[in-house]
């Protein structure tokens, strides 16, 4: 089975216990926040993904993870279940898929925006707007800046990419000329 298929089943599962128990945000917030340990913590992610090193180690260390982060029960218990089935290493990728499949159930778009320039809280605000309107969903942007734009923005949603940038027209016209 590919990572991709494991980490797809890995997070409708959990979204199902999620949803079953009106959790759904909880979940993601704890899931990405022990993503980030993971990520954070090289030696700890490779004990905890070593076949050699013992489970009952591994199990009692995720325990402590548990504490400290303050995680639900149901979230403990799935970590232990990956630990069991030697999937910790799909812990990121199983986030990922859990924030997709969370926000189509709650009917959320998450959007990426590029500005060459930083962008005022008014035009955020028509953009995500203007977004909402578009697609009939709850928008949730992400801005960054990005001066190698040189003007305009571009926009990440759903997989697309909408590029309005200066320096993709510039690309563009410097193409047609060298094509003649």
């Amino acid at each position: 089975m590919s990572n991709s298929a494991i980490s797809i089943r890995y997070a409708k599962a959990l979204l199902n216990i999620a949803s079953a128990e009106k959790q759904v945000d909880q979940y993601a917030k704890e899931l990405d926040g022990v993503a980030a340990v993971l990520q954070r913590e090289d030696l700890l992610r490779l004990l905890l993904d070593s076949p050699t090193f013992p489970l009952a180690k591994k199990t009692a260390i995720m325990d402590e993870i548990v504490q400290q982060l303050e995680l639900c029960s149901g979230m403990g218990k799935f970590l232990d279940l990956l630990l069991e089935k030697g999937r910790i290493a799909y812990l990121p990728q199983i986030g990922i898929n859990y924030r997709n499949y969370a926000d189509e159930l709650s009917g959320v778009v998450r959007a990426n925006i590029k500005a060459a320039n930083k962008l005022t809280k008014k035009r955020t605000e028509e953009i995500q707007q203007g977004l909402e309107k578009q697609t009939g969903k709850q928008v949730v942007l992400s801005v960054e800046t990005d001066k190698s734009l040189i003007g305009g923005l571009q926009a990440e949603m759903g997989g697309k990419l909408f590029d309005g940038s200066v320096k993709t027209q510039l690309k563009r016209i410097a193409d047609t000329l060298a094509k003649g």
